[in-house]
């Protein structure tokens, strides 16, 4: 892309712009952090995935056969537009895995958002504007606390994301999409924070009614082995110097970034999703 770009001309006055999903926008925003040594870009997200999450916060990055988003800078978009019309065009299936970030957000920081993801119809492909800025201003914050995850803050987005990470990268591209992947980390992460937090599980049962209300996986497949996912967690960034960092949560909107959890609890919790 690079190579196009200045075969065609561009320089350090050109800009980017994203018009897709999350993939689209990593791969447009790592681009345009590295040609001429950075130059502005434009997010246009246009699935939920993108809307709630993905677009904002400054994360881009590409996918190697090692592990998702191991090659990436951080680079602001200097604008987000977000349009709700553009998603009545998506497949279900990639419309309703969207819906698992927007669950994050409300597990680890409004509680009060479940009950409004709960009265969505997962059929009608409207969300309202409200809604999406509501996550994006979770997510805004977050970033805003702690940009380059230097405090810890910043990796409560991570609630979910360690072992669903794992999960995605087991299958080939596409197989599982991403947010059904995090449905089951999301779903291993309550468990452990009932295990390790005393996290109620009737807080637990509430998430997860969500999760299958929109139709996303709580099952681990059985062609998926334990020891394929333990393999791929070892490669995956958010274990640093060997050590694990983990979103648990303490309550139902409250997140913490845990330093208590041992690969047996995880493997513990990988075995949990075949129950």
């Amino acid at each position: 892309l690079c190579g196009e770009m200045n075969r065609a001309g561009h320089d350090r006055g050109s800009y980017i712009i994203a018009l897709g999903g999350g993939v689209v926008g990593d791969l447009a925003g790592f681009v345009a952090s590295i040609f001429h040594r950075g130059i502005p870009f434009i997010q246009i997200p246009t699935t939920i995935v993108s809307q709630v999450d993905s677009s904002a916060g400054g994360k881009t990055g590409v996918n190697t056969s090692e592990g998702k988003n191991l090659i990436g800078c951080f680079h602001q978009p200097r604008l987000v537009i977000v349009d709700p019309l553009t998603l009545n065009t998506l497949p279900g299936r990639e419309y309703r895995e969207g819906y698992a970030e927007a669950i994050k957000h409300a597990a680890i920081r409004d509680a009060s958002m479940i009950d409004t993801l709960g009265d969505l119809d997962p059929t009608d492909q409207h969300p309202s504007a409200d809604l999406l800025t509501r996550n994006l201003a979770i997510k805004a914050q977050i970033v805003e606390d702690d940009e380059k995850e230097t405090s810890g803050t910043r990796a409560l987005l991570n609630f979910g994301h360690t072992i669903g990470h794992g999960i995605e990268a087991s299958l080939p591209y596409g197989t599982m999409l991403h947010g059904e992947a995090i449905s089951l980390g999301i779903r291993a992460a309550l468990f452990l924070s009932e295990k390790m937090n005393g996290f109620s599980n009737k807080d637990s049962q509430r998430v997860l009614t969500f999760l299958a209300l929109f139709q996303l996986p709580l099952t681990l497949p059985e062609s998926i082995s334990t020891e394929t996912v333990m393999g791929k967690l070892s490669r995956d960034k958010k274990f640093t110097g060997g050590k694990i960092k983990f979103v648990l949560l303490t309550a139902l909107g409250a997140g913490e970034v845990s330093d208590k959890v041992t690969v047996h609890d995880i493997r513990e919790a990988v075995e949990h999703l075949r129950s």
